[in-house]
């Protein structure tokens, strides 16, 4: 098991950026996949970003060329950068890990509304 702490959402304006920290209780080198996936209301999940084997970097395609994801060993955290964010990115922003084995966890979100 892992816990997983979500912080930085909040109400950004249209073009403004949020920084989103996941606290991460285990070292992420213990994980095949660790990033983000959020939810809007009335829509399913889906990929934000995520490390995967290799340190590859995997975006979705809402997050191209606006988010950005980096990790820091060290202090067990995962962060997304978010940069001229839009209305459509207004969502609950979840941090995802997945062990070696396939076990996944997921933290409780963090709600980011963007509006003006």
């Amino acid at each position: 098991q892992v816990r997983l702490v979500e912080s930085g959402g909040g109400l950004v304006q249209p073009g403004g950026s949020l920084r989103l920290s996941c606290a991460v209780s285990k070292d992420p080198s213990v994980f095949g996949v660790l990033g983000w996936y959020r939810q809007a209301p009335g829509k399913q999940r889906e990929l934000v970003a995520t490390f995967t084997p290799g340190d590859r970097i995997n975006y979705g395609d809402s997050a191209k060329g606006r988010f950005t994801i980096s990790k820091d060993h060290g202090e067990r955290m995962v962060y997304l950068q978010m940069n001229n964010l839009k209305p459509e990115d207004t969502a609950i922003y979840l941090c995802y890990v997945r062990f070696w084995n396939g076990v996944e966890n997921w933290g409780q979100g963090t709600q980011v509304t963007v509006s003006s």
